[in-house]
């Protein structure tokens, strides 16, 4: 009989040392961490990690309900996957961050260009007349495409620039078309450089401009 009684006391004494607690302190901090980077923004600018976080997290609840369901239970399991889930809701929180300061930053690029491509379009010149063109320092010669080549098509296609103040060209029209030479034409003249234009002379002040430019097409 006392054999008997001490055996079940030590099977207690197991099971109550089995059972043990779950790890609330882990599992509290690693459930903060994913709704932290949810809160963030994570599901937008950093979609990837977001979903590693939440599917850290869901590895974590299925284990608590797993032991939910034994009678000895072990929490050790349970431990490590709620490290592991505040681990990646940690690195889910750094990466929105640095998502959002990346978007903030090309948003902020993007709006400095529209704002000098607006200086530049209210400060343009318009070459005409006897006005002196800016000198161009690179020139590239467009390819013949093979298609205009092989139907024998050639032509001049008529085209109107954009220079900036730096002598860059940065935008480039068709206003007298030849179909099948058109791109050519385009793809040659946005690679061409100029001297900057600089009004009242070489001290003055550089603008932008616009200029007509002729592309001559030989037929072959």
């Amino acid at each position: 009989m006392k054999r008997a009684r001490f055996s079940i006391l030590l099977l207690v004494a197991i099971g109550g040392a089995a059972c043990g607690s779950p790890p609330t302190p882990e599992i509290e901090a690693a459930r903060a961490s994913v709704n932290q980077a949810a809160s963030a923004g994570a599901n937008g600018v950093a979609a990837e990690s977001m979903t590693a976080a939440r599917t850290a997290q869901a590895a974590l609840d299925a284990e608590l309900a797993a032991q939910d369901d034994k009678w000895v239970k072990s929490y050790d399991r349970a431990r490590e996957l709620a490290v592991a889930a505040k681990a990646a809701g940690d690195k889910a929180v750094a990466d929105a961050t640095a998502g959002r300061e990346r978007a903030a930053a090309e948003k902020g690029r993007v709006e400095k260009i529209a704002a000098a491509r607006a200086a530049d379009a209210k400060a343009r010149v318009r070459i005409a007349g006897k006005m002196q063109p800016p000198v161009k320092v690179k020139n590239v010669d467009p390819v013949y495409p093979a298609i205009a080549r092989s139907a024998r098509v050639g032509g001049t296609v008529v085209l109107e620039i954009d220079i900036d103040r730096t002598g860059r060209v940065t935008d480039a029209r068709v206003i007298k078309s030849v179909p099948l030479l058109d791109q050519a034409a385009l793809a040659a003249v946005r690679q061409w450089e100029y001297t900057p234009m600089r009004q009242g002379g070489v001290s003055g002040v550089a603008v932008p401009v616009t200029l007509t430019v002729n592309i001559n097409f030989t037929r072959p």
